[in-house]
């Protein structure tokens, strides 16, 4: 559990200050705004790919649907540079489902693989996408086939944004009363279905649905951190502000804790998280007047 005294001084650090910080646990680049953020998540995992082809072996990566601001750069960037995608292979790291546990209709806005068939795939030139037979995607009856190819092929990267607590796909803080996790069976948790968080419906309502909490998925398939946290590099990104500024405070500066599932990014050799400028303000950093009871 995050001491409110230790969160208090973290959020009190100053933007300009996160980088280099001493107590700094993680790795961390600031970019200007969404459009540079999503230009550099393109960039990354195009370079992945290329340097797989140069090599004559496929790139193997975990890939999330979001943040979305990636998906024209990344698609741009292959047609541009004619870069080939017949040795990628997508390991889709969630998917949404609904109250019963079941896949959405293909036309619902949370369908995630509905919208990676047209965005990141789709928009490829035709001569260079990846073939579908290597787009793997999570659903309730292939969950032991997705966490045996996740735990058998060499992943070059996985990306991902991070949630307002700290979840990493939908690796959320689990809040169940009568069933806590310990960290090691966070850090050791693989796939599975659950039911998403409230607050993570309503972050998810605020910034896609007009606050209509009614219409985010109820429930998820996610990837656990064992599946995520095995690829040789892991890159987090967050363009949404306010929703994940306090979060990334806690990614910086906290031990692994259970209640910001991705404080366990600091035990893996090669993660970096990337923000907006936005998202590395804090409004207690700017109000060193603020003062809060009990801290």
């Amino acid at each position: 559990m995050i001491d409110k005294k230790e969160l208090l001084k973290w959020c009190r650090v100053k933007s300009a200050d996160l980088i280099n910080h001493p107590e700094r646990r993680v790795p961390l680049r600031i970019v200007r705004d969404s459009a540079e953020m999503g230009r550099l998540m393109a960039r990354e995992l195009a370079d992945e790919i290329i340097k797989a082809n140069a090599e004559k072996r496929q790139c193997v990566a975990v890939i999330p649907c979001g943040p979305r601001c990636w998906y024209k750069p990344f698609t741009d960037l292959v047609n541009a540079e004619n870069v080939s995608m017949k040795n990628f292979v997508g390991l889709h790291m969630d998917e949404c489902l609904n109250w019963e546990g079941k896949l959405l209709k293909e036309k619902d806005p949370n369908n995630f693989r509905a919208y990676m068939e047209i965005h990141f795939y789709g928009n490829v030139h035709k001569e260079l996408q990846a073939p579908a037979a290597q787009r793997y995607y999570p659903t309730p009856a292939n969950l032991e086939a997705m966490h045996e190819l996740a735990m058998s092929l060499p992943i070059d990267i996985t990306l991902g944004g991070w949630g307002q607590d700290g979840h990493l796909a939908f690796n959320q803080a689990r809040r169940e009363p009568y069933s806590p996790i310990t960290l090691d069976e966070l850090r050791s948790s693989t796939i599975r279905i659950q039911n998403n968080n409230w607050d993570t419906v309503l972050a998810l309502a605020q910034r896609g649905f007009g606050g209509g909490y009614q219409f985010v998925a109820p429930m998820s398939i996610t990837y656990g951190l064992k599946e995520c946290m095995r690829a040789k590099k892991v890159r987090v990104y967050s363009d949404t502000g306010a929703w994940k500024q306090t979060a990334l405070r806690v990614a910086l500066f906290s031990k692994p804790d259970v209640e910001y599932p991705f404080t366990l990014l600091q035990e893996h050799p090669d993660a970096v998280l990337t923000a907006t400028e936005e998202t590395t303000h804090h409004p207690v950093s700017e109000n060193p007047d603020w003062e809060f009871d009990g801290m």
